[in-house]
């Protein structure tokens, strides 16, 4: 396993991925010299690329990642990688979100201070040998209104911190509930409220098209005169021309910056502004918080190489390590539903169709839903699918996904089915993870709506015949003949269309010779080998 890091990381982060010994982790810092080039070259043949932000994943370098399979950033923010490329190349992405809260919020707090009591001013007036003292009148952030725009791990710190100077706290997030807010006690407005009653407004918003330019002339012109912005988000969730206008005019009253929208800025216009304290992208920037999400995204990037559960994931929805212990055998069983009945069904697909039942309708079954889709798609596409991108596959394809969910209809608990519609024919299979003897495993439980159990593994012949006599012993002898020893024999049938399905577990591949014979036995209307790994 080759383990790439292109951007500083902590020291006990690359000793935690090196305590795996037969990993090559490649430190790219340690060279004399790291650059595009370097990643670009030590990318072609790693199954992790670890970074900050100072690296460009982009579509150009993930085409010669060969056999990548994730991508960690040290951080929040996941502007410097392609998650589209990422995602169509079936690599996964994760971040480690509150890694660096503590750090952002103190920050935060620090700007909110330095803006009240103007300390950048105060600072550069007396190194020039001035005594301004009269000149340089602050305000207090006692009983002034903080306004957060977004209320995660960071707001929800800043808001802590804000109260202990008696500030009261409002926060606009359509995605926090009233009840999360008050535990923290912040009252949760709406934008235009927060705009008119807010003091000073604080950034904690992701990057999003919802977001950007969240503050611009308009929304500006709605806030309280003499407001006080700070920003240690993202720089796309203010429009920098519209916020200069508003400085100029004094409908803005200072501003505190450490994210831009190009960085490093180009027009230092709004950050030469005398009432613009900026700071280069360094909220985050802490010995404890560099160390923290250094280790953090090791130990998700190792868990994820080692046993494949998908932390802090930003290109697929994440499961907790609970989660995933519940789901990952179905996964297994999932895929090989999948893999089953792409083998049986011919033609074009058109839809794929999968049922939960019992407890697993009950769970985040998102992975499922991609495991089959691998399943199925692996064996009938090009592309290497994989539970990232097997989603991204199927709706670039066409393929419509529906997903249906009882705790009570099937007869097993805990089942899952799966069905294919193609432009020449459908087909469909109910599985479920159980004993078969004295074995655990995938068990068939049922093909094309006819009840047979079957354990679901290696190579299984499929035959699908005219309910009449003959036919078992006609395929037995046939088998006997070539030497392909039987596992196990199960029968299912269906007497008012007078049709029965066979499942054959045998121990070895079966010839196309073999399979020509079974088919020309006068009632075998389809007769396929089908290989599960």
């Amino acid at each position: 396993m080759k383990i790439v890091v292109a951007d500083k990381i902590a020291d006990r982060a690359l000793e935690l991925l090196r305590a795996e010994n037969s990993w090559d982790v490649v430190y790219l810092p340690e060279k004399a010299a790291p650059s595009a080039g370097s990643v670009a070259k030590e990318i072609r043949d790693a199954d992790a690329l670890i970074v900050r932000s100072e690296t460009q994943v982009n579509a150009e370098l993930l085409e010669r990642a060969d056999q990548l399979r994730v991508i960690g950033r040290a951080g929040v923010g996941v502007d410097n990688v392609d998650l589209d490329a990422a995602t169509k190349k079936g690599v996964l992405v994760m971040n480690t979100p509150g890694g660096n809260a503590a750090s952002v919020a103190e920050h935060t707090v620090a700007l909110l201070l330095a803006l009240a009591r103007r300390v950048p001013e105060a600072d550069s007036s007396l190194k020039k040998g001035l005594w301004e003292k009269k000149s340089l009148l602050g305000i207090e952030l006692r009983s002034k209104t903080l306004g957060l725009i977004g209320l995660g791990s960071i707001g929800t710190e800043v808001a802590r911190l804000a109260q202990a100077f008696q500030m009261r706290v409002i926060a606009y997030d359509p995605y926090v509930s009233s009840r999360i807010a008050r535990e923290h006690d912040v009252e949760v407005v709406s934008m235009e409220d927060l705009l008119k009653s807010s003091d000073f407004i604080s950034l904690h918003a992701t990057a999003t098209p919802e977001t950007h330019h969240l503050l611009d002339a308009r929304t500006l012109a709605l806030a309280k005169p003499g407001v006080r912005i700070v920003n240690c988000a993202r720089g796309e969730l203010i429009n920098e021309d519209d916020l200069l206008k508003a400085l100029e005019s004094g409908q803005v009253a200072g501003a505190a910056l450490d994210v831009f929208e190009t960085e490093p800025p180009r027009d230092l216009g709004l950050v030469a502004h005398p009432n613009v304290i900026a700071t280069p992208h360094i909220a985050g920037s802490t010995e404890e918080a560099q160390e923290t999400v250094g280790i953090r995204i090791a130990e998700q990037v190792r868990d994820y190489l080692l046993l494949g559960l998908p932390r802090s994931a930003v290109n697929m929805p994440t499961v907790s390590p609970e989660e995933y212990k519940k789901l990952k055998p179905y996964l297994q069983l999932g895929e090989k539903l999948g893999t089953f009945l792409a083998q049986i069904a011919g033609g074009r697909l058109e839809e794929v169709r999968i049922s939960y039942d019992g407890g697993l309708a009950e769970l985040n079954t998102h992975l499922v839903k991609n495991a089959v889709l691998k399943g199925i798609l692996s064996r009938v596409l090009s592309d290497q699918a994989n539970l990232v991108n097997a989603g991204a596959l199927a709706q670039a394809r066409g393929i419509e996904v529906v997903e249906l969910r009882s705790a009570r209809r099937a007869s097993f608990s805990n089942s899952l089915g799966v069905a294919l519609r193609t432009e020449k024919d459908s087909a469909s299979i109910l599985g479920m993870v159980g004993l078969w003897g004295s074995r655990h495993g995938e068990l068939i439980l049922g093909v094309n709506d006819i009840d047979i159990e079957a354990p679901l593994r290696g190579v299984i012949l499929f035959i699908r015949n005219r309910d009449v006599p003959g036919v078992i012993g006609r395929v037995g002898t046939i088998l006997g003949n070539r030497n392909l020893n039987i596992a196990n024999f199960a029968l299912g049938r269906d007497q008012q269309v007078q049709e029965a399905i066979g499942l054959v577990n045998v121990d070895n591949h079966v010839p196309a010779d073999v399979l020509e014979e079974i088919r020309s036995i006068p009632a075998v209307r389809v007769a396929r080998a089908v290989e599960i790994d």
